[in-house]
């Protein structure tokens, strides 16, 4: 199977997109075709061979990521998995895309899979990129209902079904919006712990829109994919847990903006998901309405 591999740099990190770089050509098996996209940056000289697109302003992640498939052609149709990586991480082996390659080629309807993201001093992984609520146990792979979105492979025949990453989220929420996209149309999606991208422990409120986004995108996703029952149940338990969490007056002020921002602004097409998808996400251990 064709491997492409996408990463989004705004150009910060030059010396760790090198490493990344570098661990993508010393993969085992046929090389990995590479596109890097400067998210409203110029780039760095970067090895011959790989894919550049420079665009003019930072687009968002989704929307710059998007780019990034284009690269290979209407939807990477040029190859058959692509590799989503951040810029400031390393994958830990070799045989990361040898495992993809076995991994969608024994599984015909496994669509996307995430990555296990381990701190490359301590090895730890941080509760938060465990995408399911029994986060407990990094170690242990299952089928889960969302991916990790700079530590991901995805097979193009899903992007090609149902699309690619919501433009409009610019930051936050947009792998969940594909994911359940990717989930109603029939695929899976597995957490795979032995497939590693090292990349350093972070905080997510780093981002400065962190807060405002992550509530306005939560309003889109519901507004965008979930039976009309299940939205203002769905958002009303993210409420309650937000305001259980204590934030800052910031924060919560800045949370509180984007929750009604979510509410009175355009989230694109509606396409609530079936009735069958919201018992297939319940029986995998998250059931749509947290």
């Amino acid at each position: 199977m064709r491997v492409g591999a996408v990463i989004l740099t705004m150009g910060n990190r030059p010396e760790e997109l090198r490493a990344l770089l570098d661990s993508v050509a010393k993969q085992d098996g046929d090389p990995i075709e590479v596109a890097v996209v400067g998210n409203g940056s110029s780039l760095p000289e970067l090895p011959e061979g790989v894919r550049t697109v420079e665009l003019p302003e930072n687009v968002g992640i989704p929307a710059g990521r998007n780019v990034g498939i284009e690269a290979f052609g209407p939807g990477g149709s040029e190859v058959d998995i692509l590799l989503f990586l951040d810029d400031d991480g390393l994958l830990a082996r070799e045989d990361t895309a040898a495992l993809c390659r076995e991994a969608f080629a024994a599984d015909p309807g496994l669509g996307i899979i995430s990555f296990r993201i381990a701190d490359p001093d301590t090895g730890e992984t941080q509760r938060r990129h465990v995408p399911r609520l029994r986060a407990s146990d990094p170690m242990r792979s299952s089928r889960v209902t969302t991916f990790l979105g700079g530590a991901n492979a995805v097979r193009t025949r899903v992007l090609e079904e149902v699309g690619g990453l919501p433009d409009d989220f610019f930051y936050a929420h947009e792998e969940t919006d594909l994911a359940w996209r990717a989930l109603d149309a029939g695929w899976m999606i597995d957490y795979r712990a032995d497939m590693v991208l090292f990349h350093p422990t972070t905080a997510p409120a780093r981002h400065a829109v962190y807060h405002r986004m992550v509530a306005r995108n939560r309003v889109w996703l519901a507004r965008r994919n979930l039976p009309a029952a299940l939205v203002p149940v769905y958002l009303g338990v993210w409420f309650l847990l937000t305001l259980a969490r204590r934030p800052s007056r910031p924060a919560l002020r800045a949370w509180l903006g984007g929750f009604k921002e979510g509410w009175v602004t355009p989230c694109g097409p509606r396409r609530p998901m079936k009735w069958a998808t919201v018992w297939r996400l319940t029986r995998l251990g998250r059931p749509p309405v947290i």
